[in-house]
């Protein structure tokens, strides 16, 4: 039996998109239903995500591994009964191990309240979150989507969001103004947009090819 959990959606959500967006509906009708999925543990993700920080996913996945069967159970107060160089032996730099020491130790001093943060609008979450060493706005985007599962996140950041933009709407460039104009067209279910526009990314719809300049 599996034990995985997966963003859910629904006709609703893609039916709205399909109205509003002529281009991401065709994109819908093709594609179908995305299973994509999520780790409600806000602790556990976070840790993660620091973990994959400019490496593969294959090698972010072996270390992960690693951490939790060394770790267990995976809390901020185990963690904290760690020194750094314990952390680093399961394969990651110690400038990342110092992130995931320094997180767990914020957490424990209630510097931030991850459970608190369920209450909180997507903007403030990103500000309680990018107070922790390592994270940044991206970052904090990821866990909003993945994590805590917001209906309504379209990151900016994301490279690939911005390529599946490219590649559905034919633009050579995606501007800030152009993101806001089509994340607000997605509202209020801009994640299932999102799931779209990186199966897009992803090849999904062969015939779309991405229109960006290329670096000679």
């Amino acid at each position: 039996m599996s034990n995985q959990i997966y963003f859910v959606y629904g006709n609703k959500e893609m039916e709205h998109l399909k109205r509003k967006d002529q281009r991401l509906g065709a994109a819908i009708e093709r594609v179908g239903l995305i299973k994509r999925e999520v780790n409600p543990d806000l602790f556990s993700s976070l840790i993660n995500s620091i973990v994959g920080q400019q490496i593969s996913t294959k090698a972010q996945l072996t270390v992960w591994k690693r951490m939790q069967e060394r770790f267990q159970p995976f809390t901020p107060e185990t963690l904290n009964k760690v020194d750094i160089e314990t952390i680093q032996a399961c394969g990651i730099s110690m400038r990342k191990a110092g992130y995931i020491s320094g997180i767990t130790s914020a957490i424990l001093n209630k510097e931030v309240n991850l459970q608190s943060l369920a209450e909180m609008p997507d903007e403030e979450v990103i500000k309680e979150l990018t107070k922790f060493k390592g994270v940044g706005i991206w970052t904090a985007e990821m866990l909003l989507t993945f994590s805590m599962q917001r209906p309504d996140v379209v990151s900016f950041g994301d490279l690939a969001i911005q390529r599946g933009m490219r590649m559905l709407y034919s633009h050579k460039k995606i501007t800030r103004e152009l993101f806001k104009e089509y994340k607000r067209r997605y509202s209020p279910y801009g994640t299932v947009a999102s799931l779209y526009l990186w199966s897009v990314a992803g090849g999904a719809l062969p015939e779309l090819k991405d229109p960006a300049p290329k670096n000679k």
